[in-house]
């Protein structure tokens, strides 16, 4: 069989399939990375405050390097080329419960839709991790709008300048929260691989480590 890649045929181990490169390295690397930080952030919140800290930065990192690569990175990487608006990604979801949703060489709708919910939200709690980790930052709110300042801080604690209370208060139930978000999105991204690679009859975690993909058929959208 042949393998394509960068428009060169080579051996590939895959059947008769031709494979093509989808995901860059960077992007690979970008996946694997935050599963690892994020794993150790989880797994230390409240334990190992230092490491878990450190996570929450490497977090951080990935995702703002996530988003300019979505901008400048390789085809496949950027938000143009996957994202679709909310009733392309609600008709793809009434096919996958259909059994008859297109196979994507690159995100299909459901998945671009995930990607978007899990950067928000793994933004949002490295944000309220970030201000929680020094009260002064928190008491910085208060030059931004009322609206803004009262979503991380109950009126008591905020007038008192984030003392010692304030982990106890609305800033880390809100990071509490967006961690067990994450882990429900998690559980659902994942179960959506397990099923497109059933349907599809390949296998997407490894193509996340190999970078290549079966090349699209008549009937598969690239």
């Amino acid at each position: 069989m042949t393998d394509t890649i960068g428009g060169h045929a080579k051996s590939g181990s895959e059947g008769d399939k031709t494979m093509v490169r989808v995901w860059d390295p960077l992007i690979r690397i970008f996946h694997w990375s935050l599963v690892v930080f994020f794993a150790i952030a989880w797994l230390t919140a409240d334990e190992l405050q230092p490491v878990h800290e450190i996570a929450g930065y490497a977090v951080a990192g990935l995702i703002a390097f996530r988003l300019a690569w979505g901008v400048i990175g390789s085809r496949y990487a950027r938000f143009a080329q996957f994202m679709r608006g909310p009733a392309a990604t609600f008709s793809y979801l009434g096919d996958m419960a259909r059994g008859r949703e297109h196979r994507y060489l690159g995100h299909n709708p459901a998945g671009a839709a995930m990607i978007v919910a899990l950067l928000v939200t793994l933004s949002g709690t490295a944000f309220t991790g970030w201000l929680m980790e020094e009260p002064g930052r928190a008491v910085a709110l208060s030059d931004l709008p009322q609206i803004v300042a009262s979503a991380f801080a109950d009126e008591e604690s905020y007038e008192a300048g984030y003392s010692e209370r304030q982990p106890e208060g609305s800033l880390k139930e809100i990071h509490e929260t967006l961690a067990n978000v994450l882990l429900v999105l998690v559980a659902l991204h994942i179960g959506g691989v397990v099923l497109a690679s059933f349907r599809h009859h390949e296998n997407l975690a490894r193509a996340m480590v190999t970078g290549t993909k079966r090349s699209a058929g008549p009937e598969d959208i690239s």
